[in-house]
């Protein structure tokens, strides 16, 4: 058995697994294939479900097990509408802060984003897009606020998987390029509303029908495999 593998670690492998699209919304979350994954003992495994369940990620459904859950119209609005006030205050928090710094790592994951986007594979690029707001958050020194933007930014990728969201990995890349350009022209007010209009094309681009979840515990234990990030991203 892993000595090394936490209920919290497992949590957060699938969490960044959801990130990465690797994880669809409805896909059956196997005990016994998570504890194989892993090398740890179903008591552990349960353990990280229920911090999942706890965080909204992940529902028990009577005698038949865990799955991801497939957020519903309402539940995704909310969530965008969350980002937007968080981000927008974080972008706002950010008027007359030394920001070089900031600059610098955001550019360097940009640049990470657009490599992902010539040719390293569609989970790496996927991530990569999600975390740029991880990342602005942790740059900013919102600490607190590090795990909140992880979690909402996972709820709108959960229904970007869903609802098969139209909006292209360059066009994210490119909003994601303007809004640094504006924090580094000093212009936080633009910033603000560059991210804001970003977010709300994420959320305008998502379609009606969704996309049906697998059960194949195949699947499972590649969608958990960890995403190949560029080194030092971890």
């Amino acid at each position: 058995m892993a000595t090394d593998v936490s209920p919290t670690a497992i949590a957060a492998r699938v969490v960044e697994a959801i990130l990465a699209q690797k994880l669809a919304p409805g896909e059956r979350l196997g005990e016994q294939t998570l504890a194989e994954t892993f090398d740890v003992s179903r008591t552990m495994v349960r353990e990280a479900l229920m911090q999942l369940q706890a965080r909204g990620f992940v529902e028990v459904q009577p005698r038949r097990g865990w799955y991801v859950v497939e957020p519903s119209a309402e539940e995704a609005q909310d969530a965008f509408a969350a980002r937007r006030i968080v981000e927008a205050g974080i972008l706002a928090e950010s008027k007359g802060r030394p920001l070089q710094k900031v600059i610098r790592k955001l550019r360097e994951h940009i640049g990470q984003e657009q490599r992902a986007i010539d040719g390293a594979d569609a989970a790496t690029r996927a991530f990569l897009l999600a975390d740029f707001h991880v990342c602005l958050a942790e740059q900013m020194g919102h600490r607190l606020l590090v795990d909140v933007l992880r979690d909402l930014t996972a709820r709108t990728t959960l229904a970007a998987t869903l609802y098969q969201s139209k909006h292209h990995a360059g066009q994210s890349c490119a909003e994601h390029g303007a809004i640094v350009a504006a924090l580094e022209a000093g212009d936080n007010a633009a910033a603000r509303t560059l991210m804001i209009t970003h977010i709300g094309n994420v959320e305008r681009a998502l379609e009606v029908a969704p996309a049906p979840g697998l059960d194949a515990p195949g699947r499972l234990r590649a969608a958990l495999s960890p995403v190949e990030l560029p080194r030092g991203k971890r």
